[in-house]
């Protein structure tokens, strides 16, 4: 039984006013408190024709909503939003060091096709 109530939302993050191309969605349990979350970014890109890409970011579950079919839930609401917004690509990165989240992201059909590297300033 799902301990979740699925209400989505596509709200401007709160950093909207200077990136309006950015959306958090914030799922909560019954009481309220958030058990699950993700961060969408639209960029437009100059590869591939200048198509518009949907990265896909801080994608939490907590702990007791795990398996619960919430983090799937939470992607094809991610999904549907970059196809309703006219993307063609959704890209993520993950680290190296979560097999478990490779694993379900696979699952949802995304492919391991980039080495990512970061530069912490």
């Amino acid at each position: 039984m799902r301990a979740w109530t699925w209400r989505p939302t596509s709200r401007p993050s709160p950093r909207s006013t200077r990136a309006p191309q950015q959306y958090l969605a914030v799922v909560r349990d019954a009481g309220g408190a958030a058990v699950g979350t993700l961060q969408l970014t639209f960029v437009p890109g100059l590869t591939r024709g200048g198509t518009l890409r949907m990265l896909v970011e801080g994608v939490r579950v907590g702990s007791a909503a795990r398996g619960s079919g919430l983090g799937a839930a939470l992607m094809e609401w991610a999904h549907e939003q970059a196809r309703a917004r006219g993307a063609s690509l959704v890209q993520l990165t993950s680290d190296k060091r979560r097999p478990e989240a490779h694993r379900f992201y696979e699952r949802l059909g995304y492919v391991a096709s980039h080495e990512g590297f970061k530069l912490e300033l």
